[in-house]
Order: C-alpha cells, then sequence, then structure tokens
C-alpha cells in the first residue's frame, strides 16, 4: 500500500497560477529541480488532471541533448504508474499507452489507486485532488513557495480543512521555500478542518 501526497508550487500567497492563468513563474532553479528529482525516486504513480498531464508528457520524449538531472528525471517520470482524470480525453490521447484514463476520479478511485501503489502517490493540481483532500486521503502536503504574490488560483480549496505538523523545510538560493507537511489524524477522515500551513 502506498501513501497519499499533495504537490504543489504555489505563490507566497498559496496561488499556482497568476490572475491571467500563467505558470511560467514556477520554473525550478537547477538547485530545486535536484530536489524534484530526489523526489522521484520515491513515487512509483502520478495522478494528474488533463492539463498538468499535457504539461508534464514533455518528459515522455525529452530530447537527448538535456541536461543529465532532467534526462535522469525524464527516465524517473517514464517509469511510474499514471492515472489521468479526464472526461475531455480519449485513450489515444495519451502519451503512453499503458498511462490510465479515469473519466471522473472519485475518492474510492483515489483509495484504490493508493491500496494498489507501492510507493508514494502523488496527485496534482487543485480540481484534481479536492475531493481527496475534502475526504482526507492525503498523507503529506508538499509545497514549493514561491518568492512571487499572484492573487491568482488558489492551491487549495476554500472549502478544505486539515490539520497539519510541519516535517520538513529548506530554503532555496533564491528565496523558494520547500515545506512538507504531514496531517494529524484526529477524526473519521472524511470531515475536515482548517488547513493550517503556519
Amino acid at each position: 500500500m502506498g501513501t497519499l501526497s499533495y504537490v504543489a508550487t504555489m505563490s507566497l500567497d498559496g496561488c499556482i497560477t497568476d490572475a491571467d492563468g500563467d505558470f511560467g513563474w514556477t520554473a525550478p532553479s537547477p538547485e530545486m529541480f535536484d530536489v524534484h528529482v530526489e523526489r522521484m525516486r520515491e513515487v512509483s504513480t502520478e495522478v494528474l488532471g488533463r492539463k498538468t498531464y499535457d504539461l508534464i508528457r514533455y518528459w515522455t520524449h525529452l530530447p537527448a541533448d538535456q541536461p543529465a538531472a532532467h534526462r535522469e528525471f525524464a527516465r524517473l517520470w517514464r517509469g511510474l504508474d499514471k492515472v489521468v482524470a479526464s472526461s475531455t480525453m480519449a485513450a489515444d490521447d495519451l502519451a503512453d499507452p499503458v498511462d490510465r484514463l479515469v473519466a471522473d476520479l472519485t475518492v474510492a478511485d483515489v483509495r484504490e489507486i493508493v491500496a494498489e501503489a507501492t510507493g508514494v502517490v502523488e496527485i496534482f493540481g487543485p480540481t484534481t485532488a479536492a475531493a481527496a483532500m475534502r475526504a482526507d486521503l492525503v498523507d503529506r502536503y508538499r509545497f514549493f513557495v514561491v518568492p512571487v504574490i499572484l492573487g491568482g488560483r488558489p492551491a487549495i480549496p476554500a472549502d478544505v480543512h486539515v490539520d497539519l505538523e510541519l516535517v520538513h523545510h529548506e530554503v532555496f538560493a533564491d528565496g523558494v521555500v520547500h515545506v512538507e507537511y504531514e496531517r494529524r489524524r484526529s477524526g473519521s477522515g472524511d470531515q475536515g478542518v482548517s488547513i493550517d500551513i503556519a
């Protein structure tokens, strides 16, 4: 059985895009990219929405002339089980035929994916992850906080409430802060309490 981790690169005010939907400001420095490579070594499964999947498909066919860290990330990425949550995609749209397409990702689906996983299951995007967060299924919240204030799309839906405990933090030379929180168990698991990332 795996564990479920919600991962997001976000602004200081908790947004994953600016007001126009741009996320170009999230590009990692080489130092931070190395952390992402190490992160991928723990992961067995990725759960993604259509937009994130379209963005990440780049790593499925990475050009050979890229830096070593990028080639290693791509190698690790290609070895993962990937579940794409989309009602608008067809199987032919998948970057790899072994990837799995789920039209309507439910809490039961997430429970099954985690139960079948052999390592960390990462889930991306506030829409894709919302039901799992509301049901208190996420074991770990992992954030890369970029020192910008955007007033854009929130990384966490407003009605998600989780009590968290800080388990890791580090600061990069460019001011990005990497923080990880684990949930505190305090009830049935299907009710939420307010998220506390302070």
